[in-house]
């Protein structure tokens, strides 16, 4: 929306990392079987601009299961207006931790099957 665009009328960077954010979000409670909570973002590369009315999806792959911790690759893609061609727009990769009702960590059982989120 054009509430969300920087002073060079793109949208702005923030608004987008935090879209990636819910999503990487999502994606690791599912893994975890718990509330996450994030504690990292590193490898950000932000690859193009995104536009008023580009259709962003985000899409995540696990990357490691540590102790506590959710690590996941998130790539943002744009679909321009008038195109139908999937464009990389950011990819980075964050990490969750698992934390029980009280705030704490939490240990991240480990399964036999792996998750399909």
């Amino acid at each position: 929306m054009p509430a969300d665009t920087n002073a060079n009328g793109d949208i702005f960077g923030g608004w987008l990392l935090s879209q990636m954010d819910v999503g990487g979000g999502v994606f690791a409670s599912k893994v975890a079987k718990s509330r996450t909570v994030t504690v990292a973002i590193e490898a950000m590369n932000f690859r193009k601009a995104v536009y008023v009315g580009d259709l962003v999806s985000v899409h995540a792959n696990l990357v490691r299961i540590g102790r506590t911790s959710v690590t996941v690759h998130l790539e943002a893609w744009v679909v321009r207006r008038r195109e139908t061609r999937p464009i990389l727009v950011t990819d980075g990769n964050f990490t969750y931790v698992s934390i029980d009702d009280d705030g704490r960590p939490r240990v991240i059982p480990k399964d036999e099957e792996p998750v399909q989120v």
